[in-house]
């Protein structure tokens, strides 16, 4: 997918001006609240009119000031689904899903229902009332709903923000899986690096009403480090886990990795925060830390007064945060082989 758009929009004293250039198959659109997130979405849905510019979806002219384009919301085939899964409270969880599938016309159908229901883990729900399911099956129904109109492209504008951590990333995996199954584009709006990180191969950056970009995940991580509460978030696919002791120990680059939080299950998604690496120069003699790592340091990168520190293990990377001036007392440098530290606890497991 190309996503191409230069516009301009005012609404009271906040303006919009914004212009970019983006190809990818799933984008994110990554800012504060009160950015100008929600504005530029519904610019490129039809929602809103901008006040002049054009957007280009593919070769397709969806709005030009210039030209007088203008094309109805419907007919631009964008998928939507809200922070707020805003269900219809009268219909079922299969009339809710059927919804935009019968209004779509059946030349456009891509989708098939009873594949989509099973890929959602919907089969058991279908008959119930939209008011007896908990916050993740609502997005999940909102999600397939959005997909069974077989948009050309998905846009989810903060559909995880509403829902604690434990939800979050029980919907993610239907957000990608959804995406890459039935190979519909998305756009996935949010404010928390994280979700991009797990969400996003290219990112455009929206700060009072402009837009910057595009960027790459690591990128915004790298750049948020020293401001994030959580600092650079390193994530692990882990698999094949041996258990022991009531820790679980994944093969990692030229070692293992302990981790206390793990699962019988063959493959896990894993978050470290840089903030909980410890480096020495030297191995240490004795530390209650389970994971003791040997790495070289490939890479070096400022963010702010912080120091990111990029370790090599075989073919596995971790990214570990010092201030500057510890990078400088140990003399830290691109091909230092430095021992890094991790207790088994600093790993949290997300999927």
């Amino acid at each position: 997918m190309r996503l191409r758009f230069d516009v301009k929009k005012s609404q009271g004293s906040f303006t919009l001006d914004a212009s970019a250039d983006i190809t990818g198959e799933r984008i994110g659109i990554f800012g504060r609240s009160s950015s100008g997130k929600s504005t530029l979405i519904h610019l490129l849905s039809g929602l809103l009119e901008p006040d002049r510019g054009e957007i280009f979806l593919d070769d397709d002219c969806l709005f030009s000031s210039r030209d007088h384009i203008n094309i109805s919301p419907h007919r631009r085939r964008i998928g939507l689904v809200f922070q707020q899964a805003m269900l219809f409270p009268h219909l079922s969880v299969k009339s809710n899903l059927y919804y935009g599938w019968r209004r779509c016309p059946k030349e456009l159908r891509r989708v098939d229902p009873e594949e989509l229901t099973c890929t959602l883990k919907l089969e058991g729900l279908l008959e119930r009332g939209v008011g007896n399911l908990s916050g993740g099956e609502r997005q999940r129904v909102a999600l397939g709903r959005a997909v069974l109109a077989s948009p050309r492209l998905l846009v989810m504008d903060e559909p995880l923000s509403a829902l604690d951590d434990t939800l979050r990333f029980q919907v993610i995996p239907y957000l990608r899986s959804v995406s890459e199954q039935f190979r519909i584009p998305c756009i996935f709006i949010s404010h928390s690096v994280l979700e991009m990180q797990l969400m996003a191969e290219r990112i455009l950056l929206v700060e009072n009403g402009s837009v910057t970009g595009p960027a790459t995940p690591d990128e915004l991580a790298r750049k948020a480090m020293a401001t994030s509460r959580r600092g650079y978030v390193n994530l692990l696919q882990l698999s094949g886990p041996a258990c022991s002791s009531g820790l679980y120990r994944y093969p990692w680059g030229d070692g293992q990795l302990v981790i206390s939080d793990g699962s019988n299950t063959n493959s896990s998604l894993f978050e470290l925060s840089s903030r909980d690496i410890i480096l020495f120069r030297k191995h240490p003699e004795a530390i209650s830390a389970r994971n003791m790592l040997e790495c070289r340091v490939e890479e070096l990168f400022s963010s702010e007064n912080r120091v990111g520190v990029v370790l090599r293990s075989a073919n596995r990377t971790l990214v570990a945060e010092i201030v500057r001036s510890a990078a400088e007392e140990l003399d830290i440098t691109i091909g230092t082989t430095v021992f890094a530290a991790i207790k088994a606890s600093a790993f949290r497991r997300l999927l």
